[in-house]
């Protein structure tokens, strides 16, 4: 199994210990500082804040399966912020299909863990309508919550109005158009 990433225009093979690995040799001086380890840890079924926060490099260097594999068992792990990242991925159809009711589904899963970022992007969700029916009354209530637990942009988002469009106005708005 050979990966090669690209990250800020290096480029990081990964293969090294896996041949010792595959070769029977066990694990000859374990890289542990790296993305290999990452990826081996995750398919053990290993996470760590660590492996969790390293998806985030992934994804930023354009690896969104791996970003994917990391961030999807982190989630499932109970790690909010991989949630958010999960949910992110899903909207856009970054490594995977568009989804946006699984994305709204994550950030579900993060608001009911009290993670700020997943009120603030739970109230979203149901102020747009994307991936969940629209309910802006329910959409306000939870970007409060965030507000109340300081995150800036919902407190931006409240002197608006609560208008989506304030804290998105870079987006496609077709994109975020409500679906029901």
């Amino acid at each position: 199994m050979q990966r090669i990433l690209v990250w800020g225009g290096l480029v990081l093979a990964m293969t090294g210990a896996l041949r010792a690995e595959q070769a029977g040799q066990g694990d000859l001086n374990p890289p542990e500082m790296s993305l290999e380890r990452v990826l081996r840890d995750v398919e053990r079924g290993e996470t760590s804040m660590m492996n969790c926060a390293s998806g985030y490099y992934m994804t930023k260097s354009g690896d969104h399966g791996a970003a994917r594999e990391v961030f999807g068992l982190c989630a499932q792990r109970g790690w909010t912020g991989a949630m958010t990242w999960m949910s992110q991925l899903d909207d856009n159809g970054l490594g995977g299909p568009e989804d946006p009711a699984a994305a709204a589904d994550w950030n579900r899963k993060a608001a009911e863990a009290g993670d700020p970022i997943g009120l603030f992007n739970r109230g979203l969700d149901l102020l747009r309508g994307r991936g969940i029916a629209r309910d802006p009354e329910a959409g306000r209530q939870f970007v409060d919550q965030a507000a109340a637990a300081g995150l800036g942009d919902a407190k931006r988002l409240q002197r608006a109005g609560y208008d989506w469009r304030e804290v998105t106005p870079d987006a496609d708005e077709g994109h975020y158009m409500p679906q029901g």
